[in-house]
């Protein structure tokens, strides 16, 4: 018998064939399509023009074409994006899984081009293989905070995603006329077991001495989507709070129990994760340090308060893909401290805030005019009628309608008004 991957009967699986291919690539055309979609915006919400501070891929170039200043409304737009993003993400996993070991021996055909068209179809195959490992395993590491990256996750990411989705778009021009004629020729037949018209363009996905199937192509389907079901149930409920979020059994932060109490919702780190000390955050030693074109002022925590304080009710949503509902933040307005040094509230320009933290990403963050200017973006000393816990961010934090979590700065130490 011959044993060698590149002949058709090397691989004996009797649900291997065009339709039951061509039926998960459509649903991976279009969940990775609103992958792809849902990272660029999330992409764009860091505002990563906002140079150098907020841009982790200063090589962008052109890949940066589609950036606009991130909007604050709806203030639950982050939080929509970002959830899809990583919800869809994980529950796709058996999907591409099964895609994959779907078209196997098509990596093993020879010859390795039979035209200039085929040649074309097979580097992108290569480039699709790796690129969508590739985007899958740093998504899903990035998830479980396992940053075991050659480097930081945000270009990895962003420049993968690019790599990847230039193939994948090579690969759907090229084989989608074939997928849907595979797709028109579903039969009964074709679902139960037997093998469905060979193609010619398909010589390798149909074995020549299949063995006897354990499963039917429509049982196989039905065992990647209730993978896929497991999946989604076992992560989504990162984004509600309360029992719901304890269902989340494959997110870090999904099963963990956030407290009771005012400031007892989710966070992603704490003050000792931080450095964050006791000490420098007390009334005595903490200060705002505000910088405008009319000078510097210090405030405490105290005569913070003595200033006109606002509420908003607005979500905290992170990269990771979990996220809280509205908490009631009160505090002052961003763009009532631009006027403190020297700006007009309604023409307040972009900020630069600087963290207590020691370590960690975005211990400096920059956030843009209109986010400023909107008048439910705060300087936060208290949620939910309470003053802020040392984990979400006391003395103050910066709580900005729509903005990822990382934005939202913890421990702010100091915040500079003007170009940067």
């Amino acid at each position: 018998m011959e044993r060698s991957p590149s002949s058709p009967a090397f691989w004996r699986s009797p649900l291997r064939g065009p339709w039951f291919t061509s039926l998960l690539g459509v649903v991976l055309l279009a969940g990775i399509t609103v992958l792809f979609v849902t990272g660029l915006l999330s992409y764009a919400a860091y505002n990563p023009d906002l140079s150098p501070v907020n841009d982790k891929t200063p090589d962008k170039g052109v890949l940066g074409f589609y950036l606009f200043p991130w909007p604050t409304d709806p203030p639950w737009l982050y939080r929509l994006t970002q959830g899809v993003h990583v919800t869809l993400g994980i529950a796709l996993v058996p999907v591409l899984l099964a895609k994959l070991w779907s078209v196997v021996p098509r990596l093993f055909q020879l010859p390795p081009a039979r035209s200039v068209a085929h040649a074309l179809e097979r580097l992108s195959l290569l480039l699709l293989v790796g690129g969508v490992l590739f985007e899958f395993v740093t998504g899903v590491l990035n998830i479980q905070l396992a940053y075991v990256f050659p480097g930081s996750f945000y270009p990895l990411h962003f420049y993968g995603a690019w790599v990847f989705f230039a193939a994948f778009a090579v690969h759907v021009v090229l084989r989608a006329p074939t997928a849907l004629r595979n797709l028109r020729r579903m039969r009964t037949g074709d679902e139960e077991g037997a093998a469905p018209p060979v193609s010619a363009e398909e010589p390798s996905l149909v074995s020549p001495s299949p063995d006897e199937p354990t499963v039917s192509r429509r049982g196989a389907v039905w065992l990647v989507g209730g993978g896929s079901l497991l999946l989604l149930g076992t992560t989504a409920g990162q984004n509600f709070d309360g029992p719901v979020r304890r269902t989340a059994l494959l997110a870090p932060h999904g099963g963990a129990d956030p407290g009771s109490g005012p400031n007892g919702f989710q966070i992603n780190k704490t003050a000792a994760a931080r450095g964050i000390s006791a000490a420098e955050t007390s009334e005595e030693a903490w200060r705002l340090v505000v910088t405008g074109p009319s000078g510097t002022v210090r405030l405490s925590r105290a005569e913070l308060a003595e200033l006109p304080l606002h509420s908003a009710a607005l979500p905290i949503a992170c990269v990771e893909g979990w996220s809280t509902s509205d908490q009631w933040w009160r505090g002052v307005r961003l763009r009532d401290l631009a006027a403190l040094v020297g700006h007009e509230p309604e023409t307040a320009p972009d900020v630069l805030v600087e963290s207590l933290q020691r370590h960690g990403a975005f211990r400096r963050a920059a956030l843009r005019a209109n986010q400023v200017r909107d008048p439910r973006s705060l300087l936060a000393l208290d949620v939910n009628g309470e003053r802020l816990s040392p984990d979400h961010g006391h003395p103050a934090r910066i709580i900005v309608p729509a903005a990822p979590g990382v934005l939202n700065t913890k421990w702010v130490a100091r915040m500079t008004f003007g170009e940067l």
